[in-house]
């Protein structure tokens, strides 16, 4: 092999190992729009009351609002429901197993509402809260969790508290 053809050869990997570390360094230039994002606990409504088996089922509502100029994707929301200050539940919003286009996207400026069930059971630590919850009557709901924003180039966990 000449030295024209071993230069040539070099200049070539050279040219490969710059254009993945521009592929890294643009992905990461991502991060800062997509922390931007923010999510709100929208609302909490009870969907069934099982009164044999003393469970309700709830439907969870976050409102998710793009302030950054990138166009993400949220695959996974992972939550902890109070009702007044206690926790009564763990539950999450998953589409992982869905590919990114077929995901909702959250154009910049856009607010979206994502809902999630939630069932719940009467026990002895929150008896009170969920007879609250049932009846209808007034219960102050927060949540605390963690959301992935997903962009072709980035995934970021970002955590969150909200509360109605």
């Amino acid at each position: 092999m000449n030295l024209q053809s071993k230069m040539i050869l070099y200049v070539a990997i050279g040219g490969l190992f710059v254009f993945l570390f521009v592929m890294v360094g643009v992905s990461y230039m991502d991060i800062p729009e997509l922390e931007k994002a923010e999510i709100k606990l929208g609302s909490v409504e009870v969907i069934d009351v099982n009164s044999i088996d003393n469970h309700a089922l709830l439907e969870i509502n976050f409102l998710i609002t793009n302030h950054g100029a990138k166009t993400f994707v949220i695959p996974l929301i992972t939550y902890e429901l109070f009702a007044n200050g206690k926790s009564i539940g763990t539950s999450s919003y998953n589409v992982e197993d869905i590919p990114m286009t077929g995901r909702a996207p959250f154009y910049p400026g856009a607010e979206v509402t994502l809902g999630s069930d939630m069932k719940i059971f009467q026990t002895e630590d929150y008896t009170d809260e969920y007879l609250a919850i049932v009846n209808g009557e007034y219960v102050e709901f927060s949540v605390k969790g963690q959301f992935t924003v997903e962009t072709a180039w980035q995934l970021l966990d970002i955590e969150f508290e909200s509360s109605l």
